[in-house]
């Protein structure tokens, strides 16, 4: 299995340097097929798991910013989540609004949120920045719950679809594409982010926040932005999530379950590693999905997944890929040298 990772990863490398573009163009292409192979090869039911698992992808993504790029430790992701989606649900239903106005203000006032996530960041670290963001997500869901206009204990219903002209995506098929582009755009943007001097000043703070400052990186100012980044992948994440069929919020979608979810997808995936965190969505999603009828004990099953993930594969199953790629080409290297002599 991990050979068949490093390949994939090394065949999508050597696309790159023809264009950046030209693998993801192909993943695109290759995954379009997608729903049509899971609803007749399998199950029209496996298309709404793909859907979740492309929505995880965004939210993993968005969480390996400010936790894997920049170090910070939240544990309130599900909490701006839950804003996304209540914000795009409420602004369709009441005010009519279509999706794709509704969705771009709640990944805005998403984004203001997480402003408000980021700004203990500047001055607490660790445990204590993790009971703050845990307090805040928590404090988002007991909101929902209680207040009638945000649906209270019977949840918001009767969502609009998204729609473009007279084509609806009210079915899994066609929802499908919608989400699965919103993935691969953001999976896309992750890299660019990592790749510039944003991500850059992202790790040297993740690396010594005290040195970054040294070099002169604002740090109070990246860790903010971090948070900011990955409350609007969290927000676009929410709002797909509330318009997706059959079109219903409740507050149980938002609860600590879901966060320890999220997390355990972060942490098998590698903490950093973005394609680790896609993988982890992916394996994650599966595995919440087989289990769910045990729901009294998925915290259990994903604590006992976590220690066993700590102990014997810290970097998770992106740093082990990582790992097997540079042995592979330190192989390589040392055949050629010795070719050559």
């Amino acid at each position: 299995m991990i050979g068949f990772f490093t390949g994939v990863e090394a065949f999508f490398t050597g696309l790159s340097r023809i264009h950046r573009l030209l693998p993801w163009i192909l993943a695109y292409l290759l995954l379009l097929p997608l729903p049509f192979l899971l609803k007749f090869g399998i199950s029209e039911y496996y298309v709404d798991l793909a859907n979740r698992a492309c929505l995880f992808i965004l939210l993993s993504v968005g969480l390996n910013i400010v936790k894997g790029f920049c170090g910070q430790v939240t544990v309130g992701h599900i909490g701006l989540y839950a804003i996304g989606a209540v914000t795009s649900a409420l602004l369709a239903i009441n005010y009519q609004l279509p999706f794709w106005v509704s969705a771009p203000i709640a990944i805005l006032i998403t984004g203001l949120a997480g402003i408000i996530v980021g700004l203990p960041s500047v001055r607490l670290e660790g445990a204590y920045l993790a009971l703050a963001t845990l307090g805040l997500g928590e404090s988002v869901r007991i909101m929902i719950a209680v207040t009638p206009a945000f649906g209270s204990s019977t949840g918001i219903m009767m969502i609009p679809e998204p729609k473009i002209g007279e084509f609806i995506f009210n079915s899994f098929e066609s929802y499908y594409y919608l989400v699965m582009t919103c993935a691969i755009i953001g999976i896309y943007l992750s890299f660019a982010i990592l790749r510039s001097s944003t991500g850059r000043a992202f790790q040297a703070i993740r690396e010594d926040a005290i040195a970054a400052s040294v070099a002169g990186i604002n740090v109070p100012f990246y860790k903010l932005l971090a948070f900011v980044i990955s409350a609007l992948y969290a927000g676009l994440a929410g709002a797909l999530f509330a318009h997706m069929p059959p079109g219903y919020l409740h507050h149980n979608n938002f609860t600590i379950i879901e966060m320890v979810t999220l997390l355990l997808m972060v942490v098998l995936g590698g903490i950093g590693n973005i394609w680790g965190g896609v993988i982890g969505a992916i394996v994650v999603t599966v595995i919440y999905d087989q289990t769910k009828d045990y729901y009294f004990y998925q915290p259990l099953i994903f604590g006992i997944i976590m220690v066993v993930m700590v102990v014997f594969m810290p970097h998770g199953i992106g740093g082990v890929v990582k790992q097997a790629m540079i042995k592979r080409k330190f192989i390589e290297n040392q055949e050629e040298s010795r070719g050559s002599a």
